[in-house]
């Protein structure tokens, strides 16, 4: 899921009163990875605006997206994650579907037949905390259901399932 237009907010101090205000920037490519890093590694968080459906229906073109650190818990099997692609340095946000000596498999959620490869750990850049779509908190993908959701999108099984599932909520 190549991000081509974010959004960063920036919580800015005002100078009067200490209020926080919210400052809201456009940007992209090798400055949102850039910056994405930049508050990450002060323990912030990072919200941005997905574009993209490889990870649909989880997020969506138009989800509010928070990373949090990686110092803030464990990368494992089912964890969404930011990372930036070892070939072109974009950044990426999929699910790691397997685990093996210090790198990972990741793959999105929505692209049947091919993986992003195995990222070594200094790729990574964040973990998905939170998805927010129309101003409430999408659930699905970042609790237990995660496993079965790795599980199924390793073995190319989660969008025929999905299909499946959507054909007998038809009927």
């Amino acid at each position: 899921n190549n991000l081509q237009k974010i959004c960063y907010t920036n919580m800015q101090e005002r100078a009067q009163g200490g209020l926080l205000e919210p400052q809201t920037y456009s940007i992209s490519g090798s400055d949102l990875v850039a910056l994405m890093e930049a508050v990450l590694a002060k323990n912030g968080t990072f919200r941005f605006t997905a574009s993209g459906s490889s990870m649909a229906p989880f997020i969506q073109t138009g989800d509010m997206v928070t990373i949090s650190s990686l110092h803030k818990g464990r990368v494992g099997l089912g964890t969404v994650v930011a990372f930036k692609h070892p070939v072109g340095g974009h950044l990426v946000i999929h699910r790691v579907v397997g685990v093996a000596h210090g790198t990972f498999l990741i793959k999105g959620d929505n692209t049947p037949h091919r993986s992003d490869g195995w990222i070594p750990s200094g790729c990574l850049i964040g973990r998905v905390l939170e998805i927010t779509r129309n101003g409430r908190r999408v659930w699905l993908g970042l609790g237990v259901e995660r496993y079965l959701i790795a599980f199924f999108s390793r073995w190319q099984w989660l969008i025929p399932l999905r299909g499946a599932l959507a054909a007998l909520r038809r009927r």
